[in-house]
C-alpha cells in the first residue's frame, strides 16, 4: 500500500507541475512530453494532452502508477551477465518494466490503453540510443536485489545511498538512476553524474576518489575523434568538457555497451583507451599510446577481443598462468592509476593496484615490484619470444632473473658483483650507478621517444621500433660496426669509454705478448655482437656448461663448442679474468688466459 501511495502521489505532483505548482520540475519542457506541443523530435501528430502517454486516471494497467500503456508481457529478455558481476537479476518487472514499455521497441509509441484506435507520432525510436531492445546484455543491470549483492561485490558501498529509489526496500530499477519526470541533468537522471556523481552513489571502486581519471582537467583538442559523444544530447549547463568531469563515462556507458561484460564503450578493449584519449587529442604527448602500439615492435593488444577472439584478458583469471594475451588492463588498473615516479623495483603511480607474479611464482595482488606485472606473461614458455638462440634458453625472465643465477641484470636484486670496489665498465648517462643500484624491466623495455632518452613519449614497454620494444639500438647482428649508436642501449648504463679500453675485459696474454681480444678486439676490431657472448637478462645455470657469470651465454649460431665438447666453455678465473674454449668465426679459441698484461 505504501508503494501504490507513493506513485499516486508522485502522479499527483506531476499534475501540479502541469498546471503552474514548483513542487517539482515540469515535464512537459523534456523529451517526455510525448504530446504534440512537444520540444523532441519525437511526439504526436494531434495529441496534445502530455500525461495521457504515460497515465490514465481510468481502467490503469497496472494501477500503480495508473499506467496507460499496453504492455507485452510474452517478451523474454536477454539480461546482462559479466564475469565480474555476481546478483540474481531477475526478467524486468516493476517500474522498469513499465519504462521498456517504450524503449524495448515491442510496442509502439501511440499505443495507448485509454485511447484503443492509437495515436499517430512523428516518428518512433528505433536507430536512437533510448532504443534498447530486448536485449539487454549491454545495459546496466536492474530488477536485483542491491542487499543481496553486496557479499559478492565489493566495489559497492555497504549501504544504501539515500540520494536514490529503491523499489521494495532494495532493489535496482530504471527509477534508481533515472527521474522520468524530471530532466534537470540530462538522461534524465536522478542526480547529475558530472564527475561520476551518480556512479559513485553505489560504485565505491579502491583508488578512484585520487585517480588520474577522476582528477584530470583535460579537455579535448577539438582534433580526431570527439571522445565525449554524450555531450550532443545535453544542455550546455550539463555538459561534461573534462576527464574530470566524464568519469566513469570515459570508458563506461550504462547503456547499449559496445563492450557487453563491464559496459564498455567499445568491444576491443584496448579501444576505450586509444580511441578517444589515449591518442594525443585529449591526454598530453605524453601519454599517446596509441602512436606507440602502431610501431614495428608492440604489445599486441589488439590480439584478442572479448567474446569474439582469442583469449582475452579477465578480471577474474588465473595470473599464475596466462593465455596468450595482452591488454592494456593487464599493467594498468585505470580506476586507480595516478601519476607518481617510483624507484625500482617498485612500482609506480600508472601501475598501481595491478595483479602479478612474484619472484617465486605466486599470484601477487597488488603488485609491488614492476618486474611482478612483466612475469604474469614473461615468466611462461609458451609466451616468450627468443631472439638470440642461446647454449641455455630458459625463455622464463623470472626464472632469468632469479639471484640465485651466476649472473643477471639488478633487476630483482642487486648485482653478484658486491665484493668488487668498483665496475669499470658501469656508469649512467641517467642516473649514478653503482654494483648495489637496482633498474626496472621498462628502463630497457620501453618506447624510443620517451621522456627517459630526451623525447615527449609515453613511458613504458608500448611500442618501439626497436625489438623487443626497446628503448634505444641494440643490435644483435654479428658482423656489426661498434659505435655508440649501435648499442645505444648498452650504453646507457656501461661505460664506453672503459669498454673500448679493454678495463674489465682484458686482452689475452701469451707470454710478454699481447693478442687481439678484450672488447675492443671482438667488437670494434672483429664486430662482434655484445648478444653473441652477454644473455641481457641472466643465465640458469645447468652446472655442466662452463662458468655464466657476467652474463655469458653464448649465441649458438656464432660460437660452438670445442672439439669433443658439448657446450662452448667460459672458464671465470678471478676478477675481470678468465678464458674461453670454443670455436668463434671457425676459429679455435684454447684455454689461454684472459687477464691483466
Amino acid at each position: 500500500m505504501a508503494r501504490v501511495s507513493f506513485w499516486l502521489i508522485r502522479f499527483m505532483i506531476i499534475l501540479l507541475a502541469l498546471s503552474g505548482g514548483d513542487s517539482e520540475a515540469s515535464v512537459v519542457d523534456t523529451k517526455h512530453n510525448l504530446s504534440s506541443s512537444g520540444p523532441g523530435e519525437i511526439r504526436a501528430i494531434l495529441e496534445d494532452q502530455v500525461c495521457i502517454f504515460c497515465h490514465t486516471p481510468h481502467n490503469a494497467a497496472p494501477k500503480t502508477p495508473l499506467w496507460n500503456r499496453a504492455i507485452d508481457e510474452g517478451v523474454n529478455y536477454v539480461i546482462y551477465d559479466s564475469t565480474t558481476f555476481n546478483a540474481k537479476i531477475s526478467q524486468p518487472s516493476g517500474p522498469s518494466r513499465l519504462c521498456l514499455s517504450c524503449h524495448d521497441g515491442t510496442v509502439g509509441l501511440g499505443a495507448l490503453l485509454s485511447r484503443p484506435e492509437g495515436v499517430t507520432m512523428t516518428m518512433g525510436l528505433m536507430g536512437r540510443p533510448s532504443m534498447l531492445g530486448t536485449d539487454l546484455s549491454n545495459d546496466h543491470p536492474f530488477s536485483f536485489s542491491y542487499s543481496e549483492a553486496l557479499p559478492f561485490n565489493v566495489e559497492l558501498h555497504g549501504t544504501l545511498p539515500s540520494e536514490l529509489l529503491f523499489y521494495n526496500t532494495d532493489v535496482v530499477h530504471c527509477s534508481t538512476c533515472h527521474n522520468p519526470h524530471d530532466d534537470t541533468y540530462g538522461m534524465f537522471l536522478s542526480v547529475s553524474n558530472k564527475n561520476a556523481a551518480l556512479c559513485i552513489l553505489c560504485h565505491n571502486v579502491s583508488g578512484w576518489q585520487s585517480s588520474s581519471h577522476a582528477t584530470s582537467g583535460k579537455t579535448w583538442s577539438r582534433a580526431g575523434n570527439n571522445p565525449w559523444p554524450l555531450n550532443a544530447r545535453l544542455t550546455a549547463s550539463q555538459q561534461r568538457n573534462t576527464v574530470a568531469e566524464n568519469g566513469c563515462e570515459n570508458c563506461h556507458t550504462p547503456h547499449n555497451a559496445g563492450g557487453p561484460q563491464r559496459l564498455l564503450n567499445f568491444l576491443e578493449e584496448e579501444k576505450n583507451c586509444t580511441f578517444a584519449c589515449h591518442n594525443g587529442n585529449v591526454s598530453d604527448p605524453g601519454k599517446n599510446i596509441s602512436s606507440q602500439l602502431i610501431r614495428s615492435s608492440a604489445h599486441p593488444v589488439d590480439m584478442a577481443t572479448i567474446g569474439s577472439a582469442g583469449t582475452p584478458h579477465d578480471p577474474t583469471e588465473d595470473v599464475t598462468f596466462l593465455h596468450n594475451h595482452v591488454e592494456c588492463q593487464d599493467c594498468h588498473d585505470p580506476h586507480s592509476t595516478y601519476d607518481n615516479p617510483a624507484v625500482a623495483p617498485f612500482v609506480s603511480g600508472s601501475l598501481t593496484n595491478v595483479k602479478g607474479i612474484d619472484q617465486a611464482g605466486s599470484e601477487q595482488y597488488p603488485a609491488a615490484y614492476e618486474y611482478e606485472i612483466c612475469f604474469k606473461c614473461h615468466s611462461h614458455t609458451n609466451t616468450v619470444v627468443s631472439y638470440v638462440n642461446r647454449y641455455l634458453d630458459e625463455n622464463d625472465t623470472r626464472r632469468e632473473f632469479a639471484t640465485t643465477n651466476p649472473s643477471y641484470h639488478p633487476v630483482i636484486g642487486a648485482g653478484v658483483n658486491l665484493d668488487v670496489p668498483s665496475l669499470p665498465s658501469v656508469t649512467s648517462p641517467d642516473q649514478s650507478m653503482d654494483e648495489y643500484s637496482l633498474i626496472y624491466c621498462s628502463d630497457c623495455h620501453s618506447g624510443d621517444d620517451t621522456a627517459k632518452i630526451g623525447g615527449n613519449g609515453a613511458n613504458g614497454p608500448h611500442g618501439s621500433i626497436y625489438a623487443p620494444i626497446l628503448r634505444e639500438r641494440y643490435e644483435r647482428a654479428d658482423g656489426t660496426s661498434e659505435s655508440y649508436q649501435s648499442y645505444a642501449l648498452c650504453y646507457r648504463c656501461h661505460d664506453r669509454t672503459n669498454l673500448l679500453a679493454d678495463q674489465s675485459f682484458k686482452r689475452r696474454t701469451l707470454g710478454t705478448t699481447s693478442s687481439k681480444g678484450g672488447h675492443s678486439g671482438h667488437t670494434a676490431v672483429n664486430g662482434v655482437s655484445c648478444s653473441v657472448c652477454h644473455d641481457p637478462h641472466g643465465v640458469v645455470d645447468n652446472s655442466a656448461s662452463g662458468d655464466h657469470t657476467h652474463l655469458i651465454n653464448f649465441d649458438s649460431t656464432v660460437v660452438s663448442p670445442a672439439s669433443g665438447e658439448i657446450y662452448p666453455l667460459f672458464d671465470d678465473t678471478g676478477n675481470f679474468t678468465g678464458s674461453c674454449a670454443l670455436i668463434c668465426h671457425g676459429v679455435t679459441h684454447g684455454s689461454a688466459s684472459h687477464s691483466y698484461p
